[in-house]
């Protein structure tokens, strides 16, 4: 990952991310290469494998135990699962029977998917009857009002859904979920991960 893109989706300034990015460096956590891209370390990789299991045990109980919508657990999340011991998230793991994935059905680190092959719904033939099995991290982040949509259309994990119609030259993707019918543009159906039935 480029320092920019780290800027941008902080919302931060470039220079926060560069002072950042070298005391992380000089700590064994990230390696910036010659081309100013950025990787974790195996260091940093076990950690930053921590804070997802954590944030998406965080939101699986936010989400199945508290009733928070899917943005308001991702939301809530963040600012948790920094803080989370690892003995903390092991007892919640343990207290919700050890769920292979979050909400939005991204796997937690070290578990098994629940899935077979997935394609994006922007490649979903028309037709073609398929399973929602996950929204992409990066919608999680960049698109809150997409997962507050879902939600509140009754597309969630496991909806059976069916493209309607082409893509046209909109670029809008339709498909009908049970009753309802929606489109969505194709860069917000290729967030949306789906599994042919």
């Amino acid at each position: 990952m480029r320092p920019s893109r780290i800027a941008e989706w902080m919302a931060v300034s470039p220079a926060t991310v560069s002072t950042t990015l070298r005391a992380l460096g000089d700590a064994g956590w990230v390696r910036i290469r010659a081309d100013r891209s950025v990787e974790l370390t195996a260091k940093g990789r076990r950690l930053s494998q921590e804070i997802v299991r954590s944030h998406r045990l965080l939101e699986r109980w936010l989400t199945d135990q508290l009733g928070l919508d899917w943005a308001a657990a991702d939301q809530e999340a963040q600012g948790l699962a920094p803080a989370f011991s690892k003995e903390l998230a092991d007892r919640l793991d343990d207290h919700l029977g050890k769920p292979s994935t979050c909400p939005h059905g991204n796997v937690i680190p070290g578990r098994t998917p629940p899935y077979g092959t997935l394609i994006s719904l922007a490649d979903l033939e028309p037709g073609t009857p398929a399973h929602v099995r996950r929204i992409s991290e990066v919608a999680e982040h960049d698109a809150p009002d997409l997962l507050r949509l879902l939600h509140s259309s009754g597309v969630g994990i496991g909806t059976r859904i069916q493209v309607t119609g082409a893509r046209g030259t909109t670029g809008a993707v339709s498909l009908r979920a049970g009753r309802r019918t929606m489109a969505f543009g194709t860069e917000v159906a290729r967030s949306i991960w789906v599994e042919i039935e």
